[in-house]
């Protein structure tokens, strides 16, 4: 992974986002894109300082919702982080592959909305097109000439993972480049309502205090808008660029409820760190998936636990600064993984002060950790059983 664009409530850029990471800075407010007071949530994970104006073609603004702007604007900054030029490259060598999970909700809405007060003759011909879970990929690909393999995974918070193994796929098959990762944005009264829907989020009045993974007061996430995209080539090509490999990758699905069989998540882990030809005790990192919802942690702790040993290695959820970001989630899990091993720094997870009982794991607390980070894993799950893990390899000098 040669390149890296983020737009998330914890900064817009590389260096913005990783100092409110290690500051433990939180991108949750009240919400403000619309009014939350008649809903039980009223927190998220907000972008701020985005100018859609600055960052994304006039033309493509009123055809596009406001997750593929936030797209289109991380894949600039990751290929100008990469040193890339789409130009110089064959367009048939490059290709496109995000995660999505709500699609264009907000541009959806405010199309039914015309629908319903004014009649079919109101809505816009871009409505076919701008809700569309592969919107993201499509205009990326038409935006910089890349006509080679394009796809769009939809497994929830699980896809940004599920993408990047695929984009791996595609650069052992030949391709020269493919962007990677995600965006979402569904912070609008119709995608609010479909994400309570889950009864999975928090609805605490205190945000500081609303998201707290494997805390005894843990009572759900909160959900947030942004994400990353990453340039992903071969090796060879790359020539000494670059954060961090993909070192292995695994996709699993728990059981239907009151299965008798258990979560899948520790045979997912096992499987990428075996595709990734490493040991549990050579992971220095494991940034956990961390819903927030009790029973949930539980499982994921039980599976980390079993997999490396009980408290054996450091994890860390900085995603209680954001909030759930679905299709983005995961892809800037991987981003703030790549910047913790290029500095040697564990970033700390914000809000959890108590562990919940069976959650023996070494969440890091309080301020970051200096140490050697070679090997991270990152975890990933969607809601109603998806689950993925990748293995990260820092990048090391020519």
């Amino acid at each position: 992974m040669t390149g890296i664009g983020i737009v998330a409530p914890t900064g817009v850029g590389i260096e913005q986002h990783w100092q409110a990471v290690l500051a433990g800075k939180s991108g949750i407010s009240r919400i403000s894109r619309f009014d939350p007071s008649g809903y039980p949530v009223r927190f998220a994970g907000q972008v701020s300082g985005f100018d859609v104006g600055e960052r994304v073609p006039s033309r493509l603004i009123p055809q596009t919702d406001h997750w593929t702007h936030m797209g289109l604007a991380a894949t600039e900054a990751a290929l100008a982080d990469a040193g890339v030029r789409p130009a110089e490259l064959p367009e048939y060598g490059m290709g496109v592959v995000t995660a999505s999970s709500s699609g264009g909700t907000e541009f959806g809405q405010h199309e039914m909305e015309r629908l319903y007060l004014n009649g079919p003759s109101w809505v816009g011909a871009y409505q076919s097109i701008a809700w569309f879970y592969a919107a993201t990929t499509g205009q990326v690909s038409i935006r910089h000439g890349m006509r080679g393999p394009c796809g769009v995974l939809c497994s929830e918070q699980a896809g940004g993972l599920d993408a990047l193994g695929q984009a791996r796929r595609l650069i052992r098959q030949g391709t020269r480049l493919v962007i990677s990762g995600g965006t979402d944005a569904s912070l609008c009264p119709y995608g609010l309502v479909a994400q309570l829907s889950s009864h999975l989020l928090s609805t605490s009045d205190d945000k500081d205090r609303a998201y707290l993974p494997f805390d005894v007061a843990a009572s759900g996430y909160l959900p947030g808008e942004g994400g990353a995209m990453l340039v992903v080539e071969d090796a060879g090509a790359a020539r000494g660029r670059g954060y961090g490999s993909i070192a292995g990758y695994a996709a699993g699905f728990d059981p239907p409820p009151g299965s008798s069989r258990p979560p899948a998540l520790r045979r997912t882990i096992e499987r990428a760190l075996a595709d990734a030809d490493v040991r549990p005790s050579d992971v220095d990192v494991v940034f956990a998936d961390a819903s927030g919802v009790p029973e949930h942690d539980l499982a994921e702790a039980e599976a980390i636990s079993a997999v490396f040993g009980p408290g054996a290695v450091p994890v860390t959820a900085p995603k209680t600064l954001t909030g759930r970001l679905y299709g983005g989630g995961a892809a800037l899990d991987v981003a703030t993984a790549l910047l913790a091993m290029r500095d040697g720094v564990l970033p700390p997870t914000a809000g959890p002060i108590r562990l919940a009982p069976g959650c023996d794991i070494d969440l890091v607390l309080g301020q970051p950790r200096d140490g050697v980070l070679a090997t991270a894993v990152v975890l990933a799950r969607g809601y109603q059983g998806f689950n993925a893990a990748l293995v990260l390899q820092r990048s090391v000098a020519e």
